[in-house]
């Protein structure tokens, strides 16, 4: 049994739009629907739609009834940060799911063949990332924007969701997370890393699998999902 948190509940302040960027249309589609489609009509058992708390009624009338998305269970108020959104999501989900997947809505191109694959890497070794090989030289930098170091490409990953975990893995790293007070986080699979001592599996994503954050994103994601 397996859920799935569909975060939708930034402001998109990159995007430079009066309009929240999940509700940017693309091809005549609002963003957000791309993404609960394809999980919709995935193998996972539930959807838990993560948004901002003045926006709970609009989605549910003019995104999941509009389009019938009928996976999905549970429409939550998110956080301020991104991390805060995953746990309300988390608690949200059904207590029988083994496994807990979490993708970011501003990714439109995720695809059937990465659910797929997320959930048996979840199951074989407890959490595993979408992601894809960088294609770049990379610099670490020091304070003052010198180059310090030049990481090895072949071991440099650029990291997508969805991010798939099994859940008791998952409830215990976010309380010990809870419990350490940190707000240096970026992704589930650092959180796991850092308070559980757990390495993710890289499972191979796509270089389509894009976030859409700028103006410009737009024009490439409508391309790709033409």
């Amino acid at each position: 049994m397996v859920s799935a948190i569909i975060l939708a509940a930034g402001s998109g302040s990159r995007m430079k739009s009066e309009k929240a960027k999940q509700y940017i249309e693309i091809n005549g589609k609002p963003l957000l629907y791309y993404s609960l489609k394809v999980f919709d009509a995935s193998v996972v058992d539930e959807i838990v739609l993560v948004t901002r708390g003045n926006d709970i009624d609009f989605v549910k009338e003019e995104i999941v009834e509009k389009y019938g998305f009928h996976k999905v269970r549970r429409v939550v108020a998110g956080g301020k940060e991104r991390f805060e959104s995953v746990n309300k999501g988390i608690k949200a989900c059904d207590k029988r799911n083994k496994i807990i997947m979490i993708h970011d809505c501003a990714r439109p191109c995720v695809t059937n063949r990465m659910i797929l694959d997320s959930i048996s890497g979840a199951r074989r070794y407890k959490a595993c990332t979408v992601a894809m090989p960088v294609k770049d030289t990379i610099k670490i930098v020091d304070d003052n924007e010198f180059g310090v170091e030049t990481p090895d490409r072949r071991r440099v990953y650029q990291i997508q969701t969805p991010q798939t975990f099994d859940r008791e893995l998952l409830l215990e790293a976010y309380e010990r997370l809870r419990l350490s007070g940190d707000r240096d986080i970026t992704d589930d699979t650092m959180i796991v890393e850092r308070y559980m001592d757990v390495h993710s599996k890289m499972i191979e994503g796509s270089y389509e699998n894009i976030k859409v954050t700028t103006p410009e994103d737009i024009r490439i994601a409508e391309m790709y999902l033409s």
